[in-house]
């Protein structure tokens, strides 16, 4: 891959039309797709059918998000409305009947890596559907060992695919030996890497065409290496190994230039964890086409001395991550391109090239991740460093390491200068990535912990609402064990608290029906148990406040999960901390609006704490201000509905009355309104002008310090015309009919702005 190529950041332009159309098919599947009761699977409705470049990009874009099961392969059963001239499939629960629909097209290329049920009768399967077959690709074969004992001891599988040109099977260290059906006259590309027979069962006399040979990770032997030499149109040739102890060759100087010679039409040559490029004394000997009784017959450099044949006619690529003694560091190599960790190019390069290859990867992650922890240097290569790390992301989401090492890269590439060219494809395809790997990995402290990280680089939730049930359910779980004191907890409670603010009602019931306001409350009775009053005791109230917010059902759950309790026993132990303290009434404000659940709150012992609040100057006026809109809101049920002695309601009126007259208009606040409706409910309040008196101190505040804000907010929600209303009525006494009249100006000085007509 060319950097030309590589343009993430700067690619800002939005998805194609196709892949919009298709995105919108597979949300919405039910559109397009019907039950064939007879055949017990699902298929395309009559008058919907998909060309083959469809069908492709179909199960491409599927894929991103989900994993192709049977349900989707019976949509392609129908070989009229449907066609397949490739079958890709990564990561897949598809069973044998699901893939037979699949393979019965006779598709031209076929890659089936890492499917959960691949098995013998798969590959039956295509041998049966071969005839159009160039190109497959299969495994890790391990998943065949599982299949049957008779298959773990025979230990092999028979292909039969008389044109195949390219073979890939990852085989990860079975023993499983693949055999192919003769002839291979059409073999051109051959990959048996971890094969632990290969130069015992593949004539050479048959692989003729062959040019590209790859042996990753195979136990060498001279029987090896010979069978190699006489493959004499080889192009490219990978012979690496992932564990550098078993990439130790005797007399690796010999071996290699054995390879060299006889291998006249090598472009591309991996040695990587190997030994074969010797141990670095620079090698003087013939140039090639030169005779030794020419005067600079002796003047050729090379550092490797195995391909000092080559200095003149230098090879394309050569692989020497990881090799001993360090070759990719030497001067002279005969390489226009090479892997290695001698510097950001060869890093990057390697990452590129090892992108199948989990082991390798992750020592590459590993490298740029050491690499980025000092950003500022390495800005130039932010691109490419995206491409590679997304790709290995997304491609080894099972990889713990890979993960680990990859949203560490993350977090140094999106907290630095480079974050404002991150634009919202690459953003969203950035958090999906670290949310496919927490997800994979949620019992990982170390792994949530980056992520939770890099996720806070972004703007929340604003960034992550595409994604918004799945990053809730994944912080959930990192509360899950409140025992489990530490970062991720912190950094996950925080997470959440964002998350439950500014968004709307569905997503904040989507919350409260996973379970967080029982996991809020489980983390304050922890800190209650230890008599801890810390920043998770302060955001847990903090959350709940949110997510409460003109939401009754999480409301309710606050009160049925002892709620109040929880609130008396923090007054008790925490009685200074004002933080905490406007936290918890912000919260008892939202329950206060909720006119079915008030009577919970008449109680003497709550309305005697409420009443006591009034007068408190914690946190400014908010302490006291959410103590008045409690008050506000259990008073404007009238008289009946005060069932208490103590206190009483007339004195609960006079000294509600008296708390709003000695707050400051002008004040700045910590709070935030989304709607207006529980405030201007109370303007309908005549019987009990107080509670007027509070909503329109409320507003008048809101429009005086937030104009911008909330003036707009109140002539979406008709708020001037209830204004209007109070100032014609008899019973609202005059402090509250000019708190009106602020209001009501301040909303007509907004929109007379000039600056403010300009922008709305």
């Amino acid at each position: 891959m060319s950097q030309q190529k590589i343009c993430l950041l700067y690619n800002s332009s939005p998805d194609s039309l196709v892949n919009l159309c298709l995105h919108y098919i597979i949300t919405n599947l039910e559109r397009y797709t019907e039950p064939d009761i007879r055949k017990d699977c699902w298929r395309l409705k009559d008058d919907i059918i998909f060309p083959a470049e469809l069908c492709e990009r179909f199960l491409e874009v599927y894929q991103r998000h989900n994993a192709v099961n049977d349900h989707i392969a019976s949509l392609f059963r129908d070989r009229s409305c449907t066609r397949l001239e490739e079958v890709r499939l990564h990561n897949s629960r598809i069973t044998v009947d699901g893939i037979r629909y699949l393979l019965e097209h006779k598709p031209q290329r076929i890659e089936l890596v890492k499917c959960e049920y691949l098995s013998q009768s798969w590959v039956d399967l295509i041998s049966s559907n071969s005839e159009n077959l160039v190109s497959l690709k299969f495994g890790p074969l391990k998943y065949l060992v599982s299949e049957t004992t008779s298959l773990f001891h025979q230990r092999c599988l028979t292909i039969n695919a008389p044109k195949l040109q390219r073979l890939t099977i990852q085989c990860r260290g079975t023993g499983i030996s693949p055999i192919l059906t003769r002839p291979l006259w059409h073999l051109t590309h051959l990959d048996l890497s971890d094969y632990t027979a290969a130069g015992t069962a593949w004539p050479i006399n048959e692989l003729k065409k062959l040019r590209s040979l790859v042996l990753h990770n195979v136990v060498w032997s001279m029987k090896v290496v010979e069978w190699i030499s006489g493959l004499h149109l080889l192009q490219h040739l990978d012979i690496s190994q992932a564990n550098e102890r078993l990439g130790k060759y005797g007399n690796p100087n010999q071996v290699l230039t054995r390879l060299i010679t006889n291998l006249t039409e090598l472009e591309s040559l991996d040695i990587s964890g190997t030994n074969l490029a010797g141990t670095g004394s620079v090698v003087v000997g013939l140039s090639e086409g030169s005779s030794s009784d020419q005067p600079d017959a002796f003047n050729v450099r090379c550092d490797i001395p195995g391909l000092s044949s080559r200095v003149n006619r230098p090879l394309e690529f050569l692989g020497l991550y990881g090799t001993h003694h360090g070759a990719c560091k030497r001067h002279d190599i005969p390489a226009k391109l090479i892997t290695g960790d001698a510097n950001e190019e060869q890093i990057l390069q390697a990452g590129l090239t090892y992108m199948e290859r989990p082991a390798m990867l992750t020592r590459v992650l590993n490298d740029l991740y050491y690499m980025f922890r000092s950003i500022e240097k390495y800005h130039n290569y932010v691109d490419r460093t995206l491409y590679v790390v997304l790709n290995a992301m997304e491609q080894h989401v099972s990889e713990k390491h890979i993960q680990i090492s990859g949203s560490a890269i993350l977090f140094y590439i999106v907290k630095g200068k480079e974050k404002t060219r991150i634009g919202v494809k690459l953003k969203k395809r950035i958090i999906t990535a670290l949310l496919n790997g927490m997800e994979a990995h949620l019992g990982d402290d170390t792994l949530m912990r980056n992520g939770c990280l890099t996720l806070c680089q972004f703007k929340i939730p604003v960034d992550v609402l595409f994604e918004y049930e799945r990053v809730v359910q994944i912080l959930l779980n990192g509360l899950a064990d409140v025992n489990q004191e530490g970062f991720v907890q912190r950094i996950a409670i925080y997470l959440l608290n964002s998350l439950a603010c500014q968004v709307d009602g569905n997503q904040k019931r989507f919350l409260g029906n996973h379970g967080a306001i029982g996991k809020m409350l489980n983390l304050i009775s922890d800190r209650l148990d230890r008599h801890i009053c810390d920043d998770v005791l302060e955001v847990a109230w903090s959350t709940m406040w949110n997510v409460t917010d003109e939401t009754p059902q999480n409301c309710q759950r606050f009160l049925e999960n002892r709620g109040m309790e929880f609130f008396l026993e923090c007054l008790k132990n925490f009685p200074d901390k004002e933080e905490l303290l406007r936290n918890m009434m912000g919260l008892l404000g939202n329950v206060a609006e909720v006119q079915e659940l008030r009577p919970q709150l008449m109680n003497k012992l709550f309305l005697t704490v409420f009443y006591e609040l009034l007068d408190s100057s914690s946190d400014g006026i908010e302490v006291s201000y959410n103590a008045a809109g409690v008050l506000a809101h259990m008073l404007s049920d009238g008289p009946d509905a005060w069932t208490v002695d103590e206190p009483t309601r007339d004195a609960v009126l006079a000294r509600l009355a008296a708390a709003v007259e000695r707050w400051d208009r002008s004040a700045e606040r910590n709070i935030n309104y989304r709607s207006f409706e529980p405030i201007l409910t109370l303007l309908h309040v005549y019987h009990t002008p107080q509670c007027q008196h509070w909503a329109v101190w409320a507003l008048a505040n809101l429009t005086t310090v937030y104009p911008e804000k909330y003036c707009c907010l109140i002539e979406a929600e008709d708020g001037l015309k209830l204004l209007h209303d109070v100032l014609r009525h008899p019973a609202p006494y005059a402090m509250i009919k000019d708190l009106a009249w602020v209001v009501i100006n301040n909303c007509n000085n907004f929109w007379d702005d000039p600056e403010t007509q300009g922008d709305y």
